[in-house]
């Protein structure tokens, strides 16, 4: 990319990784550089946050994910297919969904959008602007691989799930942070003190 996101969609969906997108949140509200993160859960996300996060309910979702109130982290419900994100005219710099289940990429693949989620990613391939489809699921059916052809082929960045092992990470939270950094580095925001490989 030749510049710097400040504007970022975040969206997560029901597939298991809520850890990952904790420490996505966590990056984004201490990087300086990002002004405004519209974030959007689906109702599987909830479930699968609840069960892997204790989240309880919808509301004040951000303080439950990052434990403490957001200055730039916005809620957005999943049915407002009115939302800022729904139109190419917001100025949305990149899109994320963290995790991302094969649910929602076919979704995303076939153009069906009827919730919030998928057609704020609809406005990202329509508006060329970079959309990263963390995906996680295994193994992969037929129907999952073509799908992840097509968001490729639209223009999606298919971004799996797969945590680093040669930087020797001592805990979960570590893993996911390397794998948050990564993420972030890839749409523009280096961070700082990521692992790199020195060879």
């Amino acid at each position: 990319m030749l510049f710097t996101p400040q504007n970022l969609t975040v969206a997560t969906t029901g597939a298991s990784g809520s850890i990952f997108l904790k420490h996505f949140l966590l990056a984004a509200e201490r990087d300086s550089r990002v002004k405004t993160v519209n974030f959007i859960a689906s109702d599987s996300g909830l479930r699968v946050m609840a069960e892997e996060l204790g989240v309880e309910g919808r509301s004040d979702l951000v303080r439950q994910i990052i434990g403490a109130p957001s200055g730039k982290i916005q809620q957005q419900s999943n049915t407002d297919i009115g939302a800022n994100v729904a139109s190419g005219s917001y100025p949305s710099d990149a899109m994320v969904v963290l995790p991302c289940s094969v649910g929602t990429l076919g979704r995303i693949a076939n153009g069906t959008a009827s919730r919030l989620i998928e057609r704020a990613a609809d406005v990202s391939l329509k508006e060329r602007r970079p959309l990263v489809l963390c995906v996680r699921e295994t193994p992969l059916n037929k129907i999952h691989i073509r799908n992840l052809s097509l968001a490729a082929d639209a223009g999606a960045t298919i971004f799996p799930i797969i945590p680093a092992f040669y930087n020797h990470p001592p805990s979960l939270d570590a893993m996911a942070q390397e794998f948050a950094n990564r993420v972030l580095a890839h749409i523009g925001l280096p961070q700082p003190g990521a692992y790199q490989w020195k060879g």
